[in-house]
């Protein structure tokens, strides 16, 4: 997968029993409940997902990172002191690809990192970093993953210890596959870091990740019961911010008819969205199905590409604006007025 940030050219991260509502349907108000939600994402996803917990930490219990590292990873020292877009993004490109994926320039800084997280915090631009000390923290890496290579992951875990999340609620968890989500059953051969970016290992990886954050869960149902709604994203999010005509939330029958569901927002890895492979994420990842019978409902926001992100990635880089890490973020702001959108109730 590769990003773009004007001219700057570096390699990045990058049909269910359900039936889908028509396209253009308005993201329904469920009354979900808002401070159980939780987050997850799979590379630029996974980088997301650091940042919106990390900025709404106080709503937040918890984040699953598949293939990511630290927050505030891409933010370099030289864009800090000379924050001049675009100057500053190539910049922060730059670090993205050599010390947050590969490690050419060396690896990760939890220290100056917690630091920046510090200094948001004060700001007010993000919550207090005490909100994390009841965070539970998935991590995994896999063994194959040649594009966020495993001292960039480790970072993360040293970044969550620093920051105060309970050595007890972090699980850094290691196995097979490439760069993608890795499922029990469905997506390509286990190994293989090309679209559909998910890859059968044996491994329920949505059910690991929602079981650490939650606890016990029920079993999956055999089946997608619920429905995917495809709504209209253009009611949260402003032009030039990235988004797709369309995300998609799944609602499980239960959550239609009783508040008090939790919401997991997941969020696709570059070259991993609705336009780029259609629903095989959504579908393959296991989270329905899971959904279902533990009342949560599923996010998808979706990334569209573009001529300065042509793979659809996420922005942990700063191609929307330097301030990509607080709430008032594009992305981030976007995210969370869907969250709470959801928490609403008609």
């Amino acid at each position: 997968m590769r990003l773009h940030g004007l001219g700057v050219a570096i390699g990045l991260l990058a049909a269910s029993a359900a039936v889908p509502a028509a396209a253009g349907a308005t993201l329904p108000k469920l009354g979900t409940e808002l401070p159980a939600t939780s987050v997850s994402g799979l590379s630029s996803g996974a980088y997301m997902a650091g940042q919106i917990e990390i900025a709404h930490s106080k709503d937040i219990v918890g984040a699953g990172i598949v293939a990511g590292g630290p927050f505030a990873c891409a933010e370099s020292p030289l864009a800090s002191a000379f924050p001049y877009w675009p100057t500053a993004v190539a910049q922060n490109g730059t670090q993205a690809l050599l010390r947050c994926m590969k490690t050419t320039m060396g690896t990760p800084d939890p220290d100056r990192l917690v630091t920046r997280a510090k200094e948001l915090a004060e700001k007010g631009e993000i919550d207090p970093l005490s909100a994390l000390a009841r965070h539970n923290v998935y991590l995994y890496s896999g063994d194959n993953d040649a594009t966020v290579t495993r001292p960039v992951v480790k970072a993360a875990k040293r970044f969550y210890d620093l920051a105060g999340v309970p050595a007890s609620n972090v699980t850094f968890v290691t196995g097979d596959g490439g760069h993608a989500f890795i499922t029990e059953e469905g997506g390509a051969a286990c190994g293989v870091s090309e679209p559909p970016y998910v890859s059968d290992c044996d491994y329920d990886q949505a059910r690991a990740i929602l079981g650490w954050i939650y606890g016990p869960l029920e079993p999956s149902s055999d089946a997608a019961q619920g429905a995917f709604v495809v709504f209209d994203q253009e009611n949260f999010s402003d032009a030039g911010d990235g988004f797709a005509g369309e995300g998609v939330v799944y609602v499980p029958a239960s959550c239609r008819t009783a508040p008090g569901c939790r919401v997991h927002v997941s969020l696709h890895g570059c070259g991993q969205s609705r336009e780029k492979i259609g629903d095989t994420f959504i579908r393959d990842s296991g989270f329905a199905r899971i959904a279902d019978t533990n009342r949560i409902v599923m996010l998808f926001p979706q990334i569209s590409a573009s001529a300065y992100n042509p793979e659809g990635c996420w922005d942990w880089w700063g191609y929307t604006g330097l301030d990509f890490l607080g709430k008032d973020a594009a992305q981030i702001n976007a995210i969370w007025s869907m969250v709470e959108h959801l928490a609403k109730q008609e």
